[in-house]
Parts: structure tokens; sequence; C-alpha cells
């Protein structure tokens, strides 16, 4: 066996290399809007991400105790070569701990991923899988978007519409300001296979703002008026500023999460002067504004 020191030294670095290999949700590298263009994403870099994200949310769950029993058994199966000599490196070391956790977890192998993946991937491109009304514009702006775009949700209630976004190949960033609401999109993410193109973030809205330029912007308007109108009106603002020329933003008619009176998608239009607008001409909840930047 592996002396104490060793052993220790080698569970350590599993643990550090595990977390350098985790998702992280609020990593913004990677949405700048002058990134180059890149290849829609084969089936099999997605069921290696879908892996993957199972077995770290599998290790999240873990106590340090059973860490460390998963590397005394990754030792245990990979310390001896011929003649007993150690044939074992962290890295070898950190990926049969993978290999165990994907064993435990049941995960399937490609084939019976992808099989499932294409049904569930085409169902996911339909606004009424996620509750959205079909006949809302985002049925028409969604599929237009291009790889190189940004979506920005402003909301947790309007997650769905990044769900949306992102089963398009479109990558998402979703805002809000509750921590609980945006660890929840990002559980609801991974859970779809979407976490690769979703990420979530929490900010004070009114405060610093991630450095994005998004072509669609949604917004949830309950959390909108949640602020107060100075606020309200410097929020708006910088989301324009930002927007892409010829991009656009959508409020959907949603009710309030706490119950109460629905809030018109339509409030803020006047802050709209010089974009083209438009409303839905139906109220309640299948009700949505409409803008276009010039």
């Amino acid at each position: 066996m592996l002396s104490e020191p060793i052993n220790l030294t080698l569970h350590l670095r599993v643990d550090l290399l595990a977390c350098d290999r985790k998702v992280d949700g609020t990593v913004l590298s990677n949405l700048q809007p002058d990134r180059p263009r890149r290849r829609t994403q084969s089936l099999r870099q997605e069921y290696e991400q879908f892996i993957l994200q199972r077995i770290e949310e599998y290790k999240d769950q873990l106590s340090r105790a059973q860490v460390l029993g998963l590397g005394d058994e990754a030792v245990r199966d990979l310390e001896v070569g011929p003649e007993g000599q150690l044939v074992l490196t962290e890295i070898l070391m950190l990926d049969h701990v993978d290999r165990i956790i994907k064993k435990r977890l049941r995960l399937p192998t490609l084939r019976r991923w992808r099989e499932k993946h294409v049904n569930m991937r085409r169902a996911q491109r339909q606004p009424t899988h996620w509750g959205l009304a079909s006949d809302t514009p985002l049925s028409e702006i969604v599929p237009l978007l291009e790889e190189s775009d940004l979506t920005l949700v402003v909301g947790t209630q309007v997650a769905a519409v990044g769900f949306l976004v992102a089963a398009h190949d479109i990558d998402v960033l979703l805002i809000d300001q509750d921590l609980a609401g945006v660890e929840a999109t990002e559980s609801h993410a991974a859970a779809e296979a979407l976490a690769g193109r979703f990420q979530a973030l929490v900010i004070s809205l009114g405060g610093w703002f991630p450095d994005v330029n998004p072509t669609l912007v949604v917004m949830d308007p309950n959390l909108i008026a949640t602020l107060d109108d100075t606020t309200a009106a410097r929020v708006i603002k910088l989301l324009q500023d930002r927007t892409v020329p010829g991009g656009a933003h959508v409020v959907l008619g949603l009710p309030p999460a706490g119950g109460g009176d629905l809030v018109p998608p339509d409030r803020w239009q006047h802050h709209y002067g010089g974009w083209r607008t438009e409303r839905s001409k139906r109220v309640g909840r299948s009700s949505w504004f409409l803008a276009r930047r010039p």
C-alpha cells in the first residue's frame, strides 16, 4: 500500500483537480460578443459534458470523508502493476474516480444517450415544451438567432425562455438578485442537458453589470417593478445601450410569483423612443411587449 503522506497528497490533489474541472455557472469569459464564431458542438461533445456535469453534481453531494473513500478505492484499483510497482499518477487517479462514479450512477452509454437526447432536444425547441405560448414573438425570433449571438434573461421567472434559447445552441446568460432562484435555474439547466449553453449570475440590479452585448433581452416585468422608478429607468437604459443594433427586447406578461396584480408588459414602453415597438392584442399571461433596436 501507499504510505500515508503520499496517500494524503493524492487525496488532496484529487479534491483540487475536481474543483478545477467543476463547471462554474458564473464564468463569463466565453460570453464576450467579439468571441470567434464556433462550430456547433458534436453530440459526442454534448455527451461528454453531460457525463461530466453528472459526475460533478455527485461529488458536490459527498462529504470530504466520502471523497477520500473514493480516492482509496481508486488507489486499490490502480496502484498495483507488474511486480507490484506503483503505476499511479494524479490525473490517472482522478479519471478512475470519475469512472467509479459513472458506474455507480449507471450513466448511459453514448448510443443510449444519443437516442434519448435527439428526441429530447427536438421537444425542447418548441416554446410549448416550456409552458410558453406558441404565438409570442419568441417563436419567430429564437430560430433566427445565430450561434455567435447572446441572449440575456433578466429574472428567474422567465428562465424558461433561456432554456428554449439554449436548446437552439445559443448562449444564454440569466441574471437575478435572488441567489436561491439562480441556483435553481442552474440545476434545472443541468437536468435538461443545457448547462453547456446556460449560465446564471447573481447581481444587484442598478449596480455592477456584466460586460456583455446581447442580441436578445428577455425581461420579467415583476422583477423590474420591484425597483424604484429611477433604478428601473437606469437598468432599462443600460440594457438598451448594451443591446447590439438590430437586437430585440421582449417583456412577457407573468403573474407575480407571490400573487397580486399582473404587471403590464408595456409598462415601460415610454422608455423605448426611437425603437420599433409592438404589443400583443391579448391581455393577461399571454400578453407581451416587443421592442427592436434600430
